[in-house]
């Protein structure tokens, strides 16, 4: 385990997000807060600084950068960057309590959305953008970002974005792996932009447009409202987000393709076609079903569409409480919670990509029951898929389980009903946000003991990094020892 150069990186990336700590500084001059608002950000630039600095003092002695060297990089950049990114919560006295402000922390970027908070609209403009931030910095990785602007990091780069990036896989898009990062953040910030510019076309408020799209792009769910979309009580901005939380939630390396004049090639891509169909089966059904029970057909549709959207991509932004819905609504909703979005997008979840795979395995192996003999392979887009990644996908899988089984034991100590306690955990290890009951989308995670946050917050971080880095931080054994 190369320990000083992992050290010598992250201490560059904390570095980073203390420039990234300007503008909300910005946010609050511009609007003239409390001093003490701004000096909360400020304090903790400099403490990002100094840990920096003394990071990067130490100079590796060699720049060997292993898969293992990769996860456990990330791993505690992550842990460091949300640990430190929670002081101005609780210095600012917007959330005093640190293990809720780490909570709201990393929940902003694992990009999740849950939160503890019982009112929004009363915390200092700074930190409203500092929470919806997280979600942008967090929805594409803070280490692509610091791979696409950070010289000298294409020898370890792949490595790293394994196991940042979510989905089963991770390609290069051009040659240099540097200049698909950069790539990959130019599209994601042209979106963010026209996201932007549509919701203040709509008479959102600038601000609240800004806010939203950071949101928006992180499949986050953090809103400058209590009533989340809801209170801006506008159906032109809930279509529009409704639409772009579908876009995020599809394979960026799609867009790149698009871009490069092969958009009937995209069009073809099995995972996106699994992903558009679930929506729209998904959205049909429960229409039918709200247009029955309760709405005219257009407001079912609406409704439907947002929060099916919201669901899949696992934003969390709601625009009405689903909780409320018929059973099967809501089950529909749950299930797509663990379904999530597209390998290679801001979206959390399963990942419609393993979801395939795991489907095609079954059926091979009830085919292969009626005949030993036969021999068949596992295709995706005309291709066949390595039996070494269908494994990989049964043991994710397998490992996603056992950390729901082992997180529902632990908070059920706390004492609450089945249905939070169980859908708190599958909320939160899908990165999706709202859950139900008392922490549906009418509710937050307020009443939950500090162990139930913790347990939740090391949730989050599993579920944003794919699980295995954050075994690597525990893991008594990093193998092949002979390399470390």
């Amino acid at each position: 385990m190369n320990y000083r150069k992992i050290y010598n990186v992250l201490g560059s990336i904390l570095l980073l997000e203390a420039v990234l700590m300007v503008l909300p500084v910005m946010v609050s001059v511009i609007f003239r807060e409390n001093i003490r608002t701004a000096l909360s950000f400020l304090i903790t630039m400099c403490i990002l600084t100094v840990l920096g600095l003394i990071m990067r003092a130490r100079k590796p002695l060699k720049d060997t950068f292993f898969a293992r060297d990769g996860y456990m990089l990330v791993a505690l950049t992550w842990l460091f960057m949300s640990a430190l990114g929670a002081l101005p919560f609780v210095i600012s006295g917007a959330v005093p309590n640190y293990v809720n402000a780490f909570f709201e922390t990393v929940s902003g970027f694992t990009t999740t959305g849950s939160t503890i908070l019982t009112e929004i609209e009363p915390l200092p403009k700074s930190i409203l953008f500092w929470r919806s931030f997280t979600h942008f910095i967090g929805g594409m990785g803070i280490i692509v970002f610091a791979i696409a602007i950070m010289p000298k990091t294409e020898g370890s780069a792949m490595h790293i974005m394994r196991a940042e990036v979510p989905g089963p896989s991770v390609g290069k898009l051009v040659s240099r792996l540097r200049a698909s990062a950069r790539i990959l953040y130019a599209i994601y910030i042209c979106m963010t932009l026209t996201l932007v510019l549509l919701l203040f076309a709509g008479k959102m408020p600038l601000f609240d447009s800004i806010c939203t799209a950071f949101a928006t792009a992180g499949t986050g769910g953090f809103s400058v409202l209590n009533k989340s979309i809801e209170g801006y009580a506008n159906s032109y901005c809930e279509v529009v987000i409704s639409i772009f939380m579908v876009l995020y939630g599809v394979n960026f390396n799609l867009y790149y393709v698009t871009l490069k004049g092969h958009a009937r090639h995209a069009l073809k891509d099995e995972e996106l076609r699994w992903y558009l169909g679930t929506i729209l089966a998904a959205t049909l059904i429960i229409t039918l079903e709200l247009t029955v029970t309760r709405h005219p057909f257009g407001q079912s549709l609406r409704l439907a569409f947002f929060q099916v959207s919201s669901i899949i991509s696992t934003t969390g932004f709601t625009t009405t409480d689903f909780d409320t819905w018929p059973t099967l609504a809501k089950t529909i909703l749950l299930l797509l919670m663990f379904l999530g979005a597209c390998a290679g997008s801001t979206g959390g979840g399963l990942k419609i990509s393993r979801v395939a795979i795991l489907v095609k395995d079954a059926k091979r192996t009830i085919k292969k029951a009626f005949n030993p003999g036969r021999v068949e392979g596992i295709k995706i887009d005309g291709r066949a898929v390595d039996e070494e990644l269908v494994t990989g996908v049964a043991t994710f899988l397998a490992i996603y389980v056992i950390v729901i089984f082992i997180s529902v034991f632990i908070i059920a100590i706390d004492g609450h009903e089945m249905i939070p306690t169980l859908t708190s955990v599958i909320t939160c290890i899908n990165n999706v946000g709202p859950a139900f009951a008392e922490i549906g989308p009418t509710g937050n995670f307020s009443a939950l003991s500090d162990l139930s946050k913790l347990v939740l917050t090391f949730d989050m971080l599993a579920g944003r990094l794919e699980l295995i880095p954050m075994f690597m931080i525990f893991s008594k054994y990093i193998i092949p020892r002979k390399y470390a």
